[in-house]
């Protein structure tokens, strides 16, 4: 299991490596990307700075721990602070498992929980040098 809050690129090809087991028939894999808007926000978003809490790190570990059943064979998630240019991943998942169905399922329930329970904030830096706090 790998779960890292981290102030580099994330690689996607990393985490599928490290989720890799001859028994898996499955690995499902998300990237989570800045994008250059945001529905609720007025203005094109150019850069996000994201910030964690010291417990962080404490938290995804325990997240990707309760993921992890008698039929997930490896979980691998990483989630990035600092500024990230749009178009650079700010998560990325990867869960392998004997069987698709599952592999997806797991992937996405990780992160929906990293989302919803992982102490980190994100400051969207707009075009016009505004910025808007998201998830305060």
């Amino acid at each position: 299991m790998i779960a890292r809050i981290v102030e580099e690129a994330l690689d996607l090809q990393f985490h599928v490596e490290h989720v890799s087991d001859p028994r898996a028939g499955a690995v499902a894999t998300f990237v989570g990307l800045v994008r250059d808007h945001d529905p609720s926000v007025e203005g094109r978003v150019v850069g996000l700075d994201y910030t964690a809490h010291p417990d962080a790190q404490d938290v995804l570990a325990r997240i990707a721990r309760a993921a992890l059943t008698d039929d997930v064979l490896g979980i691998a998630v990483s989630h990035r602070i600092g500024h990230l240019a749009v178009g650079e991943a700010a998560i990325v998942a990867a869960v392998s498992t004997a069987h698709r169905a599952e592999a997806f399922d797991v992937c996405r329930a990780l992160v929906e929980t990293v989302k919803a329970e992982l102490p980190v904030w994100k400051r969207e830096v707009l075009e016009d040098g505004s910025h808007v706090w998201v998830g305060l």
